[in-house]
């Protein structure tokens, strides 16, 4: 924690020269509160603001749980807000106390929770606490500030919604909030995944209320998250909208394409085949819903647009052919280098991966192509030797060439006079 607090003052300076921003979303869900269930907790915020990577999550995988943020104070006093909240969580506080502390800071708002500990929202905030009892009867309780606690132990959500100055459907927020809480209710009721409830609660948000740019969401069981897949890629922008389209996917060869450039194809240009369409709130339900088929895709070593996502794509369609063989997923990967389907790093072999079968994650380091390059060489079955004779060769006869077109008239003369 004393790290936390040493790099703050940098943080706030930077962050100084940013639009200050808030989430206006804030969404917790807990459908198993024994944590046995691998998506039984989920959380996450958008908002129709900008610059929602300063609001959307701050989680601890080793003590499973997240800090969501937002609210309309300063952006300071909101980091200063999380920096409090996660030193007394991580010192053992409740999920009482470390929202509690938001109340020290004017118009700031912590959401805190875990698959455990419960959740809790404090300081600013507009919200509906949802509980669902054993019997299935399900209770919904607005609160307006100061403190909402689901306690450990309880199956349950709570959801923050107001609307952004500027937000063409300014003034939906109220009755938005109160019918997504009774539709999570009967969610959890009926017996779905924080994790799919979650990525349902960004649709009808999205679509109703207009608060619709991420952001992004956390399984808090496993520590999955949606990362960078949503927030803005400049400051002082908004985030990707959630309700719109967001990748093209071949579901035969795992070929993609992201959105925009996805509009400019019509069918898999691999094999020609109909495109599945996902739109970004079932893009959020697939990164973090753990299945018996899902595979976690974590890549380094180059940040070429879209190169990750289609990374993705590419290993989880060869596990689902092939399964966790390290030499078949390093094959895919390459025969997707050599189709152009990924661009700007060269071909990898299998030291190249860190596969595991037993956690369903896949590691890709790559190697970025030198000089510009967006390809590889060709890897031929011939040796440098032989080309360079080859090459030779090929100038010699060039050569021959140029002196026939140079002398072609002497020669003409010469053959003529014999």
């Amino acid at each position: 924690m004393k790290k936390i607090l040493i790099l703050l003052p940098i943080v706030l300076i930077s962050f100084s020269f940013i639009a200050s921003i808030s989430a206006t979303l804030n969404v917790m869900v807990i459908t198993d509160p024994t944590g046995e269930d691998a998506n039984g907790a989920a959380g996450g915020s958008m908002s129709f603001a900008q610059n929602m990577f300063q609001s959307t999550f701050l989680m601890s995988k080793e003590n499973q749980f997240v800090v969501l943020s937002g609210g309309e104070g300063d952006s300071n006093n909101r980091l200063r807000a999380i920096v409090d909240s996660i030193s007394q969580l991580e010192n053992g506080a409740t999920v009482s106390v470390g929202t509690g502390v938001a109340s020290g800071y004017i118009g700031i708002r912590l959401m805190v929770g875990g698959p455990s500990i419960g959740a809790a929202v404090g300081g600013s905030f507009d919200a509906y606490l949802i509980t669902v009892e054993d019997d299935d009867s399900i209770k919904i309780t607005p609160y307006s500030g100061g403190l909402a606690v689901l306690p450990p132990g309880e199956k349950g959500a709570i959801i923050h919604l107001r609307n952004s100055v500027g937000n063409p459907q300014h003034g939906t927020a109220t009755q938005v909030r109160r019918e997504t809480a009774l539709n999570i209710g009967r969610m959890i009721r009926d017996g779905y995944s924080a994790t799919v409830i979650v990525g349902e609660v960004f649709k009808e948000v999205a679509e109703d209320s207009g608060e619709k740019y991420g952001g992004g969401a956390v399984n808090l069981v496993t520590g999955i998250s949606t990362g960078a897949m949503f927030t803005p890629e400049e400051i002082n922008t908004t985030g990707y909208p959630m309700d719109e389209p967001y990748v093209k996917v071949c579901p035969n060869d795992g070929w993609s394409a992201g959105y925009p450039s996805a509009e400019n194809y019509e069918a898999c240009p691999i094999d020609g085949s109909k495109f599945k369409v996902v739109y970004a709130y079932d893009a959020l339900i697939d990164a973090i819903t753990v299945t018996q088929d899902s595979v976690s895709v974590s890549i380094y070593g180059s940040e070429t647009p879209g190169l990750s996502e289609t990374t993705s794509e590419v290993v989880k369609a060869s596990v689902k052919k092939y399964g966790y063989d390290v030499n078949a997923i390093a094959d895919s990967i390459n025969k997707g280098i050599r189709n152009g389907l990924l661009v700007g790093v060269n071909y990898v072999e299998p030291k190249n991966l860190n596969v595991k079968a037993e956690s369903k994650a896949v590691g890709v380091y790559y190697t970025p192509l030198s000089d510009g390059r967006t390809s590889p060489p060709w890897n031929l079955p011939i040796s440098s030797f032989v080309l360079n004779i080859l090459g030779s060769i090929q100038t010699a006869i060039g050569i021959i060439l140029v002196l026939l077109v140079v002398f072609r008239s002497r020669l003409l003369q010469s053959f003529q006079k014999r």
